[in-house]
């Protein structure tokens, strides 16, 4: 049974699982997911904040905006966790470190050559 969405049309099919809304494709046929891939999303700011929510109240410093893909956000997450101290992974585009890091990311991101700026409270 095919299920819709009003504005964006089908997204998911019990013959070919999840549907890309771009190119309407299987989203492992998707056409769409190189032209993304090679150019990842980000507006050249770099913004470091903090997030708590859905982690029990545990902090973790979250640096989002990077425009770099595969082994060069993993490559830059290992250093910057490197730096901190601290534990983490990459995650949907951005990088999560474990605890309260912003100050010492946004200085090393700067010195790194991209235009970082805290974000948040």
């Amino acid at each position: 049974m095919p299920k819709h969405r009003s504005d964006r049309g089908l997204v998911y099919s019990t013959d070919a699982g999840r549907i890309c809304p771009e190119c309407r494709r299987p989203v492992g046929e998707c056409r769409c997911k190189q032209k993304a891939a090679g150019a990842p999303a980000g507006d050249g700011n770099v913004r470091v904040g903090r997030q708590t929510k859905g982690r029990k109240g545990k902090g973790v410093t979250v640096v989002s905006g990077l425009r770099l893909a595969g082994p060069e956000l993993d490559k830059l997450a290992r250093e910057l966790k490197k730096r901190c101290g601290s534990g983490g992974t990459v995650r949907d585009g951005t990088i999560e470190i474990q605890g309260e890091h912003r100050d010492t990311l946004v200085e090393e991101l700067n010195r790194r050559g991209f235009k970082a700026k805290r974000s948040g409270g």
